[in-house]
């Protein structure tokens, strides 16, 4: 019986490309419109993994999606990184001065600006999924309106590209995690990235106190975002990736934190697979 997993998107969108390359070709999807329906699949057991866009190097940390595996109190066990290369396409027989409307992610719009304002006769239009955009553009035959899109989708929906990876930054990479409802307990040999959440009592150098602890520990910070705690105005939680050699010198510092802070929690211990 094959593994199931959730997508945000559908068959050609980034997400898929990362479930077959983490999964292996041969990988059963459950296509996904939002972030929360990946989840509800997840939670169901509809599905028995997801993926999860985590970050872009360029817009930066999805934050909602964090809220999203802590609210739920799902687990992250692993990450895959990809290269974003974004194209225009349309249907066959189409050139850009044919095009009216390109339709797309915001994210795939942001990542394309420059690109995008050197045509400005044609309207912007934000959608759902880039993928999504392209199969309804084949199944609609709708002339004059192009997708921003993978390759893969333009193969798959029989589009033609017109204009090949038009990202204004060809270094472009999105980070996703893959998320299940159960740790992974993975072997700590093999461990060497956690991503945690942690609450601090409102004082003058609490949040210095902590990152001390992460340095004298030999925890190297990769990212570090603040989320406003709703229910409490002018409280925050902070989410935090770190990466390190030696899984004793994390598990120190997870001790020391778990002390020092007022809430603390694990949203996952897994292998660091940045390129």
């Amino acid at each position: 019986m094959r593994t199931k997993i959730a997508i945000q998107g559908i068959k050609g969108s980034f997400h898929h490309q990362v479930a077959q390359d983490y999964f292996y070709q041969n990988v059963e999807v459950d296509e996904c419109l939002s972030f929360e329906e990946l989840v509800d699949s997840l939670m169901s057991g509809k599905s028995d993994q997801a993926v999860m866009a985590i970050e872009n190097s360029i817009a930066g940390p999805i934050i909602p999606n964090y809220a999203l595996i802590d609210k739920n109190n799902l687990h992250i066990i692993g990450e895959h990184y990809l290269d974003i290369h974004q194209n225009l396409m349309a249907l066959k027989g189409q050139k850009i001065e044919d095009i009216l409307e390109v339709h797309s992610h915001p994210m795939a719009l942001l990542q394309c600006m420059e690109f995008l304002k050197k045509h400005p006769n044609i309207k912007l239009v934000e959608d759902k999924d880039t993928a999504e955009t392209a199969r309804r553009i084949h199944k609609n035959q709708l002339k004059g309106i192009a997708a921003i899109a993978s390759k893969t989708a333009s193969e798959m929906y029989d589009l033609e590209i017109l204009a090949p990876e038009i990202q204004t930054i060809n270094n472009n990479m999105t980070r996703f995690v893959i998320i299940n409802k159960e740790d992974s307990f993975a072997d700590e040999n093999e461990i060497n990235r956690a991503s945690i959440k942690f609450e601090l009592d409102h004082k003058r150098g609490s949040l210095a106190a902590v990152l001390n602890v992460m340095s004298d520990c030999k925890l190297n910070l990769t990212k570090i975002q603040s989320l406003p705690k709703i229910e409490t105005p002018w409280k925050y939680s902070f989410f935090v990736d770190v990466t390190f050699e030696k899984y004793e010198d994390y598990a120190k510092a997870k001790a020391l934190l778990t002390i020092m802070a007022e809430y603390f929690k694990v949203l996952g211990e897994y292998k660091n697979t940045k390129p």
